[in-house]
Formats: structure tokens, sequence, C-alpha cells
């Protein structure tokens, strides 16, 4: 039995916009293999759908509303976002 250790250098670049959703184009697969952390304004959020650095913003999940698809709304919430690995 092999054991390898993770340490920071394995865990790959975050990208500037990440989706948590596997049908979109910013899905990273490799990033999720790893726990992350979202803050907006210097507040840990755990609902995050979608980041996007550059642009200040972060998507969460409507509360009732869904698509036509009956994927939940995704509501735009604009601040300072910093974005981790815990």
């Amino acid at each position: 039995m092999q054991i390898t250790i993770m340490t920071d250098t394995n865990k790959p670049e975050l990208p500037d916009q990440l989706s948590i959703n596997p049908r979109s184009k910013f899905y990273v697969e490799e990033v999720f293999e790893h726990e992350i952390g979202v803050t907006l304004n210097g507040k840990e959020r755990f609902d995050v759908e979608e980041y996007c650095i550059s642009e200040s913003w972060i998507k969460v999940a409507a509360p009732k509303a869904l698509d036509r698809r009956g994927q939940p709304l995704l509501i735009k919430v604009k601040g300072t976002v910093d974005v981790f690995y815990k």
C-alpha cells in the first residue's frame, strides 16, 4: 500500500471564475478534489454556486424559484471575493 501526502504544491491553481455545475464551461473537476472556501466582503459563504474574482461577484441559489429545466435560479451578489483552499 502506497500513501501519498497532499501538499499545497499538488493543488491546482484556483481559476478566476468557477462553477459547481458540471454542465457549465467554468466547471473544473480537479479543483473540487480539494476543499475550497469563498468569502464575500470578509464573511465566509457556504452557499456559493459560482464565483468570479475579477468581476467581484458570486451567485447563490434562490430559495424557491426554479428555471424551466428545474434548476434553481441564481442570484448575483456583488462585493469583494476571496477564494482559498481550506
